[in-house]
């Protein structure tokens, strides 16, 4: 991180807020398909940290993406989770070893150590690793670098870059199992509204979207929000607050009819867009799209990565999971169907595949 990204922040931080948007100094995005960086650029740093976040913004992101989790202290900071011994180096950390627990989160058992028992400046004392070393061998080397960052930093990031780029830069938080986070009486809404009041985003047209894989977070937050919101769709499975529902059933035309009572927007695995075959290569687009666009709801697909482990079958560069592929002819595949924008860990790809 550069010594203007640490100045730029300082001011952004130090400086007064009001919830006008001609004060904000942004623009709606509007008119082009986004590109959303996924957890930062995360095939090149670790995930959810302000050098993965400000890597994305340099190399052409229209938003960046924090998953929203609480502390004990209530501020929301940006982990993938809320069980950190895979993002953090909190195992190695003697002084937190009597916090490792054991819990049910969305009705599965996790062990290890979780925000909600630790407050900020705890946590502030961790650093973050790579979540897949498996595969992301050379993001190890940053491991042990970085802070959790706060929701508010990441906040004052986008808006010193916005200012210092001349473009837009959004910002698309998910809350992260928000009816689990409510039940231990520390929910998301609150927090979230005000900070993002706070830096003036509160028209729908600001550069924001909130979205979440459950439903009724976001049928609280209609009425609370003009800000725009999006439901998130996994290929299979349920909501966690909402049993009676699968993701393939709100996928649907009908189904599609109901979110758009209360969501701006879906944000589908891309497998409900274009399976893939039994082989494994991409097969034909359904009609979630057509579907979803006729009630008026934008489109933003999860997640697209260059490694060949997460490609389809023609676009493998050979055997080795690690191994680049082809993430350009794939992320085209889908821009074909009419998508709005896209989720992925390599900004750079994705920006030059949505350009030719």
């Amino acid at each position: 991180m550069t010594h203007l990204h640490l100045l730029l922040i300082a001011t952004i931080l130090l400086s007064p807020f009001s919830i006008s948007e001609s004060q904000a100094m942004e623009k709606p995005l509007e008119g082009h398909v986004i590109v959303i960086a996924h957890r930062g650029a995360s095939g090149e740093r670790p995930e959810h940290t302000i050098a993965s976040y400000s890597r994305a913004i340099d190399q052409g992101a229209d938003f960046i993406e924090p998953d929203l989790v609480l502390t004990k202290d209530g501020i929301l900071v940006a982990r993938h989770e809320n069980e950190i011994s895979e993002t953090t180096d909190i195992a190695d950390k003697a002084e937190f070893a009597d916090r490792k627990t054991t819990k049910t989160i969305d009705g599965q058992k996790m062990t290890g150590w979780f925000t909600e028992d630790f407050t900020l400046a705890e946590l502030k004392t961790l650093r973050a690793k790579e979540r897949l070393p498996q595969l992301r061998k050379d993001n190890m080397a940053y491991d042990g670098q970085f802070e959790i960052p706060t929701f508010d930093e990441i906040l004052a990031l986008a808006k010193a870059q916005s200012a210092a780029t001349g473009r837009t830069i959004g910002v698309y938080p998910e809350t992260k199992h928000p009816s689990y986070f409510a039940s231990i009486g520390l929910p998301h809404e609150g927090p979230l509204l005000a900070a993002l009041t706070k830096y003036g985003h509160v028209a729908k047209s600001a550069p924001v979207f909130i979205q979440s894989f459950e439903v009724e977070n976001l049928k609280a937050l209609r009425p609370k929000t003009k800000l725009r919101l999006i439901q998130l769709m996994d290929e299979k499975g349920s909501p966690a607050d909402r049993k009676d529902l699968t993701y393939p059933d709100m996928a649907t035309a009908e189904g599609l009819k109901t979110v758009a009572t209360y969501a701006d927007g879906v944000g589908p695995n891309k497998a409900l867009v274009i399976p893939r075959t039994l082989l494994g290569n991409l097969g034909a687009p359904t009609m979630l799209v057509t579907d979803a666009h006729k009630v008026g709801l934008a489109v933003h697909l999860w997640t697209f990565r260059r490694e060949n482990y997460f490609l389809p079958l023609a676009q493998k560069s050979g055997i080795d999971p690690r191994g680049i592929g082809d993430l350009k002819s794939e992320i085209q595949a889908f821009l074909a169907t009419g998508i709005d924008g896209f989720f992925s860990d390599n900004v750079a790809e994705a920006v030059a595949a949505k350009s030719e």
